[in-house]
């Protein structure tokens, strides 16, 4: 499908306040539900946002014999994307954002999804399949995040283990990316800068390693020895999208709790499938992995399901 832009068009992302001056071109929008794709020929200008809400909802007879709590979930979504290529210089911005509660009788209203994204890379193509890319990552969530304890049968109680800036990750990398589909690419990059960020100086209480930070400062930089991210974004039949992210990064550095330095190899997995179902709906399954050492010990997993409106400006 091709879309003409033919004025200045102002893209907001999410507060980032982020402004984008495009000209009349021609754009290859190949699939309405990838949050993060845009197959595009030639010198062109793109944009894509997208916002929506997934409702769960589940309840149960007091006979019920099965077991189970009575249950609602509320998600909220927002994600902006633009891309603008001009000979062999490109750059592309994709900002993501998701906020979700959910209430089980019985207890206060809880977070299950909270998350804030945004990524900006330029490419300089070297070739049809290969290029130079600088580029500059953020990932934190909005609210604060807690851990729900109950020991001994005594009450449960939360501990903060999280919150806005706390902790946030800003990573910049130059390298070289290999492209040999427009669905895929792999980013290598032999530079790679980190820095951590824990702002709430309380968070530390209930993690002791504080995510790595040092206990008397609210930064932490790392020099990357090998960053690498393989990206695949592909309908894999009509109105159904697969979509996965996978990152490792590798650093030698001081160990916060025995006082050695060490080699750290972080790493996380996001993958998704979305599936329209109607003109404004559709089911998403996700999934996250995280290994972590500065965050715990072992690997870390997330999943959600969604059923719910969703609406697109192109």
């Amino acid at each position: 499908m091709h879309i003409s832009l033919k004025k200045i068009c102002l893209l907001s992302l999410c507060g980032m306040g982020l402004a984008i001056q495009v000209q009349a071109q021609k754009v290859e929008l190949d699939n309405e539900l990838s949050k993060s794709k845009l197959s595009v020929t030639n010198d062109t200008t793109a944009r894509k946002i997208e916002f929506g809400a997934n409702l769960n909802q589940g309840s149960f007879s007091t006979n019920w014999t099965g077991g189970g709590v009575n249950s609602v979930a509320l998600g909220l979504f927002f994600n902006a994307l633009s891309l603008n290529k001009k000979g062999v210089h490109s750059w592309r911005n994709d900002f993501q954002s998701q906020y979700g509660i959910v209430k089980n009788k019985g207890q206060e209203s809880r977070k299950n999804i909270d998350k804030i994204y945004f990524d900006s890379k330029y490419n300089r193509e070297l070739s049809e399949h290969w290029s130079l890319f600088g580029n500059f990552n953020f990932l934190s969530q909005f609210g604060k995040g807690f851990e729900y304890v109950s020991e001994d049968g005594a009450p449960e109680y939360r501990k903060h283990v999280s919150g806005l800036f706390s902790p946030a990750y800003l990573t910049e990398a130059i390298g070289i990316e290999y492209k040999p589909v427009p669905y895929f690419f792999v980013d290598f990059a032999p530079a790679a800068l980190r820095q951590t960020i824990v702002i709430d100086k309380n968070i530390q209480e209930s993690v002791p390693t504080n995510y790595g930070v040092p206990f008397n400062k609210k930064i932490r930089n790392e020099v990357g020895i090998i960053q690498l991210v393989a990206n695949f974004d592909k309908d894999i039949a009509k109105d159904v999208n697969l979509k996965f992210r996978y990152l490792v990064y590798t650093s030698y550095n001081k160990n916060i709790l025995t006082d050695k330095k060490e080699f750290n190899g972080d790493h996380r997995f996001d993958a998704s499938i979305n599936a329209k179902i109607a003109k404004y709906f559709n089911v998403n399954l996700s999934a996250i992995l995280v290994y972590d050492k500065d965050q715990h010990a072992n690997v870390q997993f997330a999943q959600g399901l969604g059923v719910g409106f969703l609406y697109q400006i192109k």
